[in-house]
């Protein structure tokens, strides 16, 4: 076996030398599962699981585990490169989707949606950290908001193979969670084995840091958690449970948004480049607060579809400019704190949405539009934080408290 894999090595082509080719790879994998998954599992525990709000809450509680023990990333780079990390966890989350539909219980939902959210979790820390290991500082908005495009535009060709196949060509649940999953776990595999681990010129450290100058920083990535999960678990079920929603029509949504996504974000790359990334900040939050006090307007003044599925556009624009709290900790950290760093904020990220998914599931049943005010208040406050953010992010210039 040892010998097949060497030969097997040796078989990689000079494409597969560098790193930016690796990430785009990486951009293309994830999101043939993620967005798979994402687009279906609505439609898919309501039509075939029978799931209500308090089900699926306890669903996307149980998915949020693992991004809460995303601190255990460290204690694996001990014995994996980072690189070879990225693989394995997406290797798991195709697995997992490749096996969504052969378990339509609640118990085997659970199962799947935590084996796929350990991989896609411990992917988005690792490739993350690489992503911010390989850039340099003066291209890395650049560089980011093309991996995003590049995600989006892989996103973009899912929803069509499913908006085009779903009733013209009788596409099953089935058929699409195990095409989707396999095709991540072929690009995995390859990956694994084809490509040169890359080295930085500082190592991350590969043990469980905090560091008081980062304060700023986790505060924005539990905000960004808590709010996040608020909108991806009860946005999309407004969709199914208000508007009734069918898959090629919700999937049809996802593929206008995704498109839009190609666009911006480049755009949003040079955008930040140029502005910098407090003013990036403050515009997402403040446009967040907005959008989610108009998904608080569906309930009360009864707004159409067709503002809700404008107001779900507009919010994944705005998370484009999520780049900016990437750079910004790029700018102000030392190098080698950024995996450790980088998985202490995923779980950081993750506290709220451990609880929240159920705790507001309950709250949906009786009131939904509370349900956005929640999430217009944690915009609020990530608004009021996006103003500590320096004009000019540096190690030694961490917040506008920062003494240089």
């Amino acid at each position: 076996m040892t010998f097949s894999f060497k030969i097997f090595r040796r078989l990689r082509l000079d494409l597969f030398n560098g790193p930016i080719v690796f990430l785009v790879l990486m951009s293309i994998a994830m999101p043939i599962s993620y967005a798979t998954w994402s687009v279906l599992i609505t439609n898919f525990v309501i039509e075939v699981a029978y799931f209500s709000g308090v089900e699926i809450g306890w669903l996307h509680s149980i998915r949020e585990i693992p991004g809460f023990l995303a601190v255990a990333v460290v204690l694996m780079l001990i014995f994996f490169h980072e690189q070879s990390l990225a693989c394995i966890a997406l290797i798991l989350l195709g697995l997992a989707t490749a096996i969504t539909s052969f378990l339509p219980s609640f118990q085997g939902l659970l199962l799947t949606t935590l084996l796929g959210s350990i991989g896609f979790h411990y992917f988005e820390t690792v490739n993350q950290s690489l992503q911010l290991q390989w850039l340099s500082k003066d291209k890395a908005p650049v560089l980011l908001g093309l991996l995003i495009s590049v995600g989006s535009f892989t996103s973009l060709v899912v929803y069509s193979i499913i908006v085009f196949g779903w009733k013209p060509l009788n596409f099953s649940f089935t058929l699409i969670f195990c095409t989707a999953g396999i095709a991540t776990l072929i690009i995995s595999i390859l990956s694994l084995f084809l490509f040169n681990q890359f080295e930085v010129a500082n190592r991350s450290k590969t043990r469980f840091i905090m560091r008081k100058k980062y304060w700023l920083y986790y505060i924005l990535e539990f905000l960004a958690g808590a709010r996040r999960q608020i909108f991806i678990v009860f946005a999309v079920f407004l969709m199914v449970e208000k508007f009734g929603l069918e898959v090629h029509q919700l999937t049809s949504l996802f593929l206008i948004t995704f498109i839009l996504n190609i666009l911006f974000g480049p755009i949003t790359g040079l955008f930040i480049k140029s502005f910098g990334e407090r003013v990036a900040l403050i515009i997402e939050y403040f446009g967040l607060m907005i959008v989610f006090l108009a998904y608080a307007g569906i309930y009360i003044y009864n707004f159409s579809v067709t503002v809700a599925c404008c107001l779900y556009i507009l919010d994944h624009l705005f998370f484009t400019m999520a780049i900016a709290k990437k750079t910004y900790f790029q700018k102000i950290s030392e190098p080698e704190d950024i995996a450790p760093t980088t998985a202490v904020a995923v779980t950081i990220n993750h506290i709220a949405a451990v609880f929240l998914p159920i705790s507001l599931g309950y709250i949906w049943a009786v009131q939904p539009d509370l349900v956005f005010f929640v999430a217009a208040g944690l915009a609020l406050l990530s608004l009021i934080f996006s103003l500590f953010v320096p004009l000019n992010p540096a190690p030694e210039k961490a917040t506008i408290f920062s003494k240089c």
